[in-house]
């Protein structure tokens, strides 16, 4: 039986350096948080007025569409009647076409704190040269507009030291069998002996060995995971993110459903490191949804973060109104989107269903 092995309580790290590093001075107090980066570039030059498309107009939904779209809408409902799709005659159809904008805002975040791992021959390279400044490391950003997250050990910070949690031994005591190598035996409770005869599940001993750290009473340490000591670094922590906005301009068709789930016919788009608002778009609203969002984005994204690129876009999203008679009384549905989807709160021929 192994006698419990007596470790010293974990004390503090040897002291840090990290926080004499240039550019890292409040890597130790503060964690290292969110790094302002560097001075952000200018806007292009505003483009002229007149480059938006002369064509506004999305071709106008035909009878035959409109009712094959409400017949799938009808179809996807198991508690709805054909009956509407198939004897509903359409009245009128009224276009309601709108405008949505979108604004990205692709940025890049990073941020530093301390971090150690098990040494597996890492190179101690701490001071052997100048550590790059946190946006001086280089790194390889993922696609424009595309969300990513990368985590990376900064040069000349790494240094080796003694594992604090097992300090250097690498090995810590078993916490199933606080050390002792054995258990007490469940079958007669530690006495050696069950029914007057004895214990043949622990020999008669009253302890059985323990099974998660094989009878040694330790086992490798999780810190350093046996490997006795640490690699101490520097951890650069990057992250890309698209800043999505949309502004859908108000239609007064009475369709209430959210138009940032569809998609349009595009009728403008550009992408500049940093936009400027757009000029002399016919429908004012537009101009000022641009304007109020890129001077947004700009005002909130590049205190602690660098904007890498802005995309703005304009679509037309299509919207008709269907008005049709169904059983002498007069209804109505919406077919909004590319997608075709259908709007239809009052469907006039319901049942409940049970699914068996």
């Amino acid at each position: 039986m192994n006698s419990a092995a007596v470790y010293p309580p974990p004390t503090a790290s040897a002291v840090n350096t990290f926080g004499n590093v240039p550019g890292y001075e409040g890597i130790m107090a503060g964690g290292g948080g969110y790094l302002p980066p560097p001075a952000p570039m200018e806007p292009v030059a505003p483009p002229q007025p007149g480059l938006v498309p002369d064509n506004w107009s999305i071709p106008t939904l035909s009878e035959d569409v409109a009712r094959e779209a409400f017949k799938d809408y009808a179809s996807s409902h198991c508690c709805y009647s054909k009956s509407p799709v198939n004897d509903g005659v359409i009245t009128n159809m009224e276009p309601f076409n709108t405008f949505r904008y979108r604004l990205e805002t692709f940025t890049e975040s990073r941020q530093t704190e301390p971090a150690e791992k098990p040494f597996e021959g890492e190179e101690a390279d701490f001071y052997t040269q100048p550590a790059p400044r946190p946006w001086e490391v280089q790194v390889t950003p993922p696609n424009l507009f595309t969300n990513h997250k990368e985590e990376i050990r900064v040069p000349y910070t790494s240094s080796i030291k003694e594992c604090h949690s097992c300090r250097g031994i690498g090995t810590m005591p078993c916490d199933e069998c606080k050390g002792d190598g054995y258990k007490l035996c469940l079958v007669c409770d530690g006495s050696g002996s069950k029914n007057d005869e004895n214990c043949t599940s622990c020999n008669a001993t009253g302890k059985k060995s323990c099974p998660t750290c094989d009878a040694r009473g330790t086992k490798d340490c999780t810190t350093c995971n046996g490997k006795r000591q640490l690699l101490a670094y520097i951890k650069l922590k990057v992250e890309w993110t698209n800043n999505v906005e949309d502004y859908v301009v108000e239609q007064n068709s009475g369709l209430k459903v959210d138009l940032h789930k569809v998609s349009g016919k595009e009728l403008f788009k550009n992408n500049q490191n940093l936009l400027y608002p757009l000029i002399g778009f016919p429908n004012p609203a537009i101009s000022e949804a641009s304007e109020r969002l890129i001077k947004d984005h700009q005002s909130k994204y590049a205190e602690t973060s660098r904007i890498l690129q802005q995309r703005q876009t304009v679509e037309l999203i299509p919207i008709t109104k269907v008005n049709y008679k169904w059983k002498g009384n007069s209804h109505l549905y919406f077919v909004y989107g590319n997608e075709q989807q259908v709007n239809a709160d009052n469907y006039p021929a319901t049942c409940c269903c049970v699914v068996q």
